[in-house]
């Protein structure tokens, strides 16, 4: 049975359904640190302390700071997916920096490194992360590269 219903891996990470999702991060309303995932709202600011934070939609676009690439499935989340080890094929991973906001670790949609650089637009893309036996299918966040985003849209 299928639902053909999609979710994402977690809530509160990304706006969804969206035509434009964005990461959801949170802003600490005394320095204005901005920080993703959102956490908690018991914790405190890494910079200065304070208890108060306001939701903050982040930018979809952004800067890979740098990158690595997975060539061996990894035994959990949030990099695991619903592969198997004869079917696992490589990823990349990297560091996509924000402009005045935060630095975002993720999976990249584009796996050859030689296609990759740093410095090189990326933009945030929602991706198939694995299926439920009911037929759902679980979405994650990933970035691609700028040009690519173009020629799919």
């Amino acid at each position: 049975m299928t639902t053909g219903q999609q979710i994402p891996v977690a809530e509160g990470l990304f706006t969804w359904p969206s035509d434009e999702p964005r990461l959801i991060g949170a802003q600490c309303v005394r320095c204005g640190l901005v920080v993703f995932p959102a956490g908690t709202d018991t914790a405190a600011c890494q910079r200065c302390g304070g208890t108060e934070v306001s939701e903050k939609l982040l930018s979809d676009r952004g800067t890979l700071w740098t990158f690595t690439t997975q060539n061996f499935r990894p035994p959990g989340p949030p990099y695991d997916g619903a592969d198997t080890a004869e079917t696992f094929q490589p990823y990349a991973v990297g560091y996509v920096e924000l402009p005045g906001e935060v630095m975002i670790e993720a999976r990249l949609t584009e796996p050859d490194p030689a296609r990759l650089a740093i410095g090189q637009q990326m933009r945030l893309a929602i991706v198939p992360y694995s299926v439920r036996p009911d037929g759902t299918e679980i979405l994650t966040f990933a970035f691609t590269p700028q040009a690519a985003a173009a020629r799919e849209a």
